[in-house]
């Protein structure tokens, strides 16, 4: 049996470092509640030291009664560990850096002082009944040997776990399962991993040091934090899981709807491609893959989406292929004949080669239009070409050419606008309409943006009352209400025989 491995969530500390990120208390304690219904193990709620709405979010997370063990980033001085006792945490991440370059450069200490210093933080926290995580900030970096100097003074004081940080991102897989390895052979305290992503590699290196003897993993919902962010959570407990076999407390199934909410409520947005919890994660464009998906998901997935609260799609876009346009049809309450899913295919694929991202309105809409369509054999009158012209100096005219039972006829016109305009020029190249009225019009910007998919549905009357509802749906708006007449035309000419 794979041992457990426990999981330091550090959204509200790393994560909230990201530049330009700040989470106030209320927010800061919702995503607490989330982390601890997730199944973290430990949650770094914050650095008490920081501010007072800092301490106010600590206290609040510490009071609400969660599972998870609360903890709270603290530098080796005592300011810190005082504030974190007033804060009430279950315990400190205690921080220190080691390597030569952060001695000299920032910290401006020899080894001998920063052991000293070491030394004394982790006996005051101890004294006052915290737990106490060790970590060497930079540890990546350090020399080997002092690297273990630093942990046996942790343990020699008492501390209960251990933390080596690749605090810029330096590390590779075979390094840090053999820094890890090491490390395990020397001491018998629990090892933890923190990564950072600065060479994208915080995920493989942090499963990596877990195959080296690491028992705890430091990690962010999506990946958040400082410079390229942290080891994700998502993707770091799915690999331990599928790759690994190795057993964490988190609840797999909650994976998507806490990573939705730690992006609402930062407002960062989860990039689509983002492995477990994008929106393409379980996304499928291309015709092979769909119809290998309908027929098996195995073929395309490695893991089931409902498997970590996710779920699967079958993108409409120039690669879909018939299945997958079916498919969505179906769901849609459509069942098109073949002919009318070869033409929903076809447009669909004109849409997309012409830039657009494809919705779920704009499929209905072409697929409404399709299937509403008279039969090619059916139709009466057909539009050949149209031409407008319109601005604030000119009146808006319109010429139309059309096969009216195979037979051509022109016809123009102006209007108040455009689409006046080309709606005038058809009525004056078929005087067999003259009696028909325009009851209604209307229009429908399918998506947002200037180039929107335009959906216009027009209601025309005839002399006795009858009434002819349809819908033209294209890109361009008075294309789309030439449509819709046209198609209104040749349902009225139907009713008559």
């Amino acid at each position: 049996m794979k041992p457990r491995i426990k999981v330091l969530d550090t959204t509200l500390r790393d994560g909230e470092q990201m530049p330009g990120l700040a989470l106030s208390p209320e927010q800061k304690l919702e995503i607490a509640v989330a982390l601890d219904e997730l199944g973290v193990d430990i949650i770094e709620a914050g650095s008490a030291i920081v501010s007072e709405g800092e301490r106010e979010a600590l206290k609040r997370i510490v009071r609400q009664g969660l599972k998870a063990e609360i903890c709270s980033f603290s530098r080796g001085v005592k300011e810190d560990i005082e504030a974190a006792l007033s804060c009430e945490v279950d315990s400190v991440h205690l921080v220190l850096p080691t390597s030569d370059i952060h001695l000299r450069y920032k910290l401006r200490k020899s080894r001998s002082q920063l052991k000293e210093m070491a030394r004394e933080a982790c006996r005051y926290a101890l004294d006052h009944g915290l737990t106490v995580e060790l970590s060497a900030e930079d540890g990546t970096r350090t020399d080997p040997q002092f690297l273990k100097e630093f942990f046996s003074v942790g343990k020699e004081e008492g501390v209960q776990r251990l933390c080596v940080c690749d605090t810029v991102g330096v590390m590779t897989p075979d390094r840090i399962q053999q820094l890890f390895s090491d490390l395990a052979g020397s001491f018998d305290l629990p090892l933890s991993v923190h990564c950072h992503d600065d060479f994208g590699m915080a995920t493989a290196n942090t499963v990596s040091a877990v195959r080296g003897g690491a028992r705890e993993v430091h990690v962010t919902v999506n990946g958040l934090g400082e410079r390229a962010g942290n080891a994700s959570l998502e993707e770091v407990v799915m690999a331990l899981h599928y790759f690994h076999g190795f057993r964490t407390g988190i609840r797999f199934r909650k994976l998507y709807q806490t990573s939705r909410l730690v992006e609402r409520l930062t407002g960062v947005p989860v990039p689509p491609n983002k492995a477990i919890v994008g929106d393409n994660a379980f996304s499928h464009e291309s015709g092979i893959h769909t119809h290998g998906v309908l027929r098996f998901p195995g073929t395309y997935e490695p893991l089931s989406p409902e498997l970590v609260g996710h779920h699967r799609r079958l993108v409409l876009g120039k690669h879909a292929g018939s299945k997958s346009v079916e498919k969505e049809l179906r769901e849609m309450g459509l069942r098109p004949t073949r002919d009318q899913l070869r033409e929903i295919t076809k447009q669909l694929k004109a849409l997309a080669d012409k830039g657009k991202r494809i919705t779920d309105a704009d499929i209905r809409a072409i697929a409404e239009h399709v299937v509403g369509k008279l039969p090619a054999e059916k139709k009466v009158v057909e539009i050949k070409e149209i031409i407008v012209n319109t601005g604030n100096t000119i009146t808006p005219t319109a010429s139309v050419r059309l096969l009216v039972r195979g037979k051509e006829r022109v016809g123009s016109s102006v209007g108040v606008g455009p689409v006046d305009a080309a709606i005038n020029a058809i009525r004056n190249s078929l005087s067999e309409v003259h009696g028909l009225k325009l009851k209604e019009y209307h229009l429908d910007a399918i998506t947002g943006g200037s180039d929107a998919l335009a959906e216009v549905t027009v209601k025309l009357e005839d002399e006795r009352g009858n009434l002819y509802i349809s819908k033209g749906v294209k890109e361009d708006v008075v294309l789309a209400s030439v449509e819709a007449m046209v198609n209104g035309i040749n349902k009225y000419f139907l009713r008559k025989g």
